[in-house]
This record gives C-alpha cells, sequence and structure tokens, in this order.
C-alpha cells in the first residue's frame, strides 16, 4: 500500500535526489524497490523500465544531469519534483513510495502537458 505520510513520502524522494545529485549507484539502488517500475510519456519499446538497478543506471545515465534542477513539489498528492533548468519546467516527476522504498516513478516531459505547469520557487 502506498505510503500516505506525506514527510515520510518527501524523506524518501529526498533521499532518491541526494543519490541521483551525488552519481551514487548503490545508494540510488537502496531507495528504489526492487520491483520498482519507471514510466515516461515520451517513451519507446523499452519503457517502462523496471528492477532497481536497471531503473538506477537508466537515471544516472539520462538524469544525472537534470538532478540538480529538480525542486520538490507536490505531484497528484503525493511528494515529486518539478525539474527547472534556468526556471524553465522541463519535467514533472511523480513517485509513489511504500515501505520506505520507491515502488513508482512517472515522467512527464511532453512539452504540451507541461504548459499549465509553474516553476517552483
Amino acid at each position: 500500500m502506498a505510503e500516505t505520510d506525506l514527510a515520510r513520502q518527501r524523506e524518501v524522494v529526498d533521499a532518491f535526489l541526494a543519490a541521483s545529485r551525488a552519481g551514487d549507484f548503490e545508494r540510488l539502488v537502496a531507495v528504489l524497490d526492487p520491483d520498482v517500475v519507471f514510466r515516461a510519456d515520451r517513451t519507446t519499446a523499452t519503457w517502462p523500465l523496471s528492477g532497481a538497478r536497471h531503473v538506477a543506471r537508466r537515471i544516472l545515465e539520462r538524469g544525472a544531469p537534470f538532478a540538480p534542477h529538480a525542486r520538490p513539489a507536490i505531484v497528484n498528492g503525493a511528494a515529486g519534483v518539478v525539474v527547472q533548468p534556468g526556471g524553465r519546467v522541463v519535467a514533472v516527476v511523480g513517485f509513489t513510495v511504500t515501505g520506505g522504498r520507491i515502488v513508482e516513478i512517472d515522467l512527464i516531459t511532453d512539452p504540451a502537458k507541461l504548459r499549465s505547469v509553474l516553476p517552483v520557487s
């Protein structure tokens, strides 16, 4: 069952961001559920991704440059982030946390979907 305590969700998402920013593969794997699912709205046949090691590898390969620009936000009522390099929103990331680990990551990068998202200060 998904974690409902927003403060606890935020702790887990913050640990995810810290590991991503540091490029720390093992810390990132530790915060992900072994069966985590990573979905993106603009995807190829290889998506969704699943499994902590696979997802962590992809995040560090492709997402690490964006991690410093992630700002805490509430996404669909849960802890998430808005990614905004230079103040321009380029992504919204929603997380589902269960048992102190991230079980789902949903990445939105479609500009049409992001038009109404305001930058986070």
